[in-house]
């Protein structure tokens, strides 16, 4: 069942099924962060909190809510290295009942955009190899093997160029 948050999302009566957006306010970044856990972390036994790291202050969150203020995905943007300007995308996640319909790629979009807003020029990702197909289709190409997750989850190194960076400069 998708964490459930009291959002701008009960309020409004957008033309779409979904928003994506910025957490907002202390419990929607709570549901936030137990879809994260529970769709990336609790499946391998870890326990909440896992789901976090250091980089949480800095980052760019964006979620994807329905218009009941379910959030249905989740996803991280953080800055890697500002001296070769790329961002690093991690904890993307959608429902399971809510793959295959747009929110994914458009969630990685906004990511995306606003990698470019703060003058990034590349993402780098570690993709699981259930979504490296998912990460080539919007662009990203496989750099190489990275590590293997709670001895189970194998990940690929992945990147992207933005090449609409050069217009925010």
């Amino acid at each position: 069942m998708p964490e459930r948050c009291q959002s701008a999302c009960d309020r409004e009566a957008p033309a779409v099924a979904w928003r994506i957006r910025a957490p907002q306010g202390p419990a929607e970044l709570e549901a936030y962060y137990r879809l994260r856990w529970r769709l990336l972390r609790a499946p391998w036994g870890q326990p909440p909190g896992s789901e976090r790291d250091e980089f949480e202050e800095l980052a760019v969150h964006r979620l994807v809510c329905d218009l009941t203020g379910r959030v249905l995905g989740v996803g991280r943007l953080h800055c890697a290295d500002s001296e070769v300007r790329h961002g690093q995308i991690r904890y993307m996640a959608v429902d399971p009942q809510w793959r295959g319909q747009g929110l994914g790629r458009q969630l990685l979009a906004a990511l995306e955009a606003a990698a470019v807003r703060q003058g990034l020029e590349r993402i780098d990702l570690n993709a699981r190899e259930e979504a490296v197909d998912f990460y080539a289709r919007q662009g990203y190409a496989i750099v190489g093997e990275s590590h293997i997750l709670y001895g189970v989850i194998r990940h690929m190194r992945m990147t992207k160029a933005l090449a609409s960076a050069e217009r925010v400069r």
